[in-house]
């Protein structure tokens, strides 16, 4: 979920990011390779997991986010390379999806 995120790959786009050109991207939702198989699940795993969902940040948004009961920033919960409303960045980073 945090790959999907750093790739831009959302619940409302993952349908569309199946014909991507990022090698990534094809191998996150299963379009090429066989890691899902290789982890005992099917190829498309991830692309089921986003599509029913989301990505991390869409996940933690709508469960604990600003706009939630709970209302929690992001903070360092946001991805490594994304700045935080303090200036900071977040600590999230996914190794590469191979």
């Amino acid at each position: 979920m945090i790959v999907a995120e750093e790739l831009g790959v959302t619940q409302g786009n993952v349908d569309q990011m199946k014909s991507s050109n990022n090698p990534e991207i094809k191998r996150l939702l299963g379009v090429e390779g066989g890691l899902g198989k290789m982890l005992g699940l099917s190829n498309d795993f991830a692309y089921r997991i986003i599509k029913h969902i989301g990505n991390y940040g869409e996940s933690f948004e709508r469960h604990i986010g600003k706009n939630t009961p709970i209302g929690l920033d992001r903070g360092l919960n946001q991805l490594w390379n994304r700045k935080n409303g303090d200036g900071t960045n977040g600590i999230l980073y996914a190794a590469p999806f191979r």
